[in-house]
Formats: C-alpha cells, sequence, structure tokens
C-alpha cells in the first residue's frame, strides 16, 4: 500500500537520496536532480503542498515537485506550475507509483487553484495523464527540446484558453 503525503523537512535527505538514484542511469538525464529539488525548496516558486512523497511501509520511495511558473507574452502573464521533477527509487519502478504521485499533485494543485502543469518530459509517458504538446496552445520553452518532449495539462476545464506565450522558470532551474 503506497501512502502520498506532503513532504517535510525531515524527508529531505532521504528524498535526495531517491532523486539521485532514479536518475543516476537515465540517459537522458545530467544526473542533477537532486540539487535542483534543494534549490527549488529555497526559491521563491516553491509551494511546500506540492512537494509530495509516496510512502511505503514507512520508506520514501519517490517523490514529485510542481512549482510555480509564468506564461508570459507581450499583453498578458498567467500563473502555471512547472512538473520537474517526478523520481521513484529503481526497485520500485514500473509499479505505478510515479502514476499515483501525478495524479496525487495535479489534485492538490486544482484545491490550491492552480489550472495548468507544464513539464519537459517522456514523450510516451505523460500524454496519459492528459499532457499534450505545448505548442497546441502556442506555449514555448525558453530553451531548446524536441517539441514532442515539452508538454502542459490543464487541470480544470478550458484552464489553457487564451493563454500562450514563453514560460518563465524560477532561476534556480538555470544554476
Amino acid at each position: 500500500m503506497i501512502q502520498i503525503r506532503q513532504e517535510n523537512p525531515s524527508d529531505h535527505l532521504e528524498v535526495f537520496k531517491v532523486v539521485e538514484a532514479a536518475f543516476k542511469n537515465l540517459a537522458i538525464s545530467d544526473q542533477t536532480e537532486q540539487f535542483l529539488v534543494e534549490r527549488l525548496r529555497k526559491s521563491e516558486s516553491f509551494i511546500p503542498e506540492l512537494s509530495l512523497v509516496a510512502e511505503k511501509e514507512g520508506e520514501i520511495v519517490g517523490h514529485i515537485l510542481l512549482t510555480k511558473i509564468k506564461i508570459v507574452n507581450p499583453k498578458e502573464s498567467f500563473d502555471s506550475l512547472a512538473l520537474a521533477p517526478v523520481s521513484v527509487k529503481p526497485s520500485f519502478q514500473n509499479q505505478g507509483i510515479g502514476g499515483q504521485l501525478i495524479r496525487a499533485s495535479h489534485q492538490v494543485a486544482k484545491e490550491l487553484g492552480y489550472q495548468s502543469i507544464v513539464l519537459l518530459g517522456h514523450e510516451n509517458y505523460y500524454p496519459r495523464f492528459g499532457y499534450e504538446w505545448t505548442s497546441k496552445y502556442g506555449i514555448e520553452l525558453p530553451f531548446d527540446a524536441p517539441e514532442q518532449n515539452c508538454m502542459v495539462v490543464e487541470l480544470v476545464k478550458d484552464g489553457l484558453k487564451g493563454v500562450s506565450g514563453m514560460v518563465e522558470y524560477d532561476k534556480a532551474f538555470f544554476m
């Protein structure tokens, strides 16, 4: 039985290890996601309620983090969230834990009033959770990435209606 709950400060070291292990052998990773999580926790974009852990029998086996971003065009600015990263210990992968974390984070984000989430991720994994290409909405990411990996999801009906522009990430993403 997996329990999803808000991360607390005493979880930080264990979460660091989970994130590090999850990305250690991933070719598309620079293996620094655990440091990104630490920087984001200290940033203005951090939302404690959207840093969630998955526990199994008291052991932290997964983590997800959503942080504040903006989608900006010359006329308007829209609040949104970035999903980065979602991590599951290798020995617990392919058991649906990542999906549970994603669905739980979507629910909490919706309860907090957010309407969308942007991510850079695997083109075959995230669409099952409703993610679509950002290009469909005229949303751009501020770095070069294949179109099929740049995705967004509406948390509420018409959550992206009229939204377009460039994603502005917290500077912690680029340190």
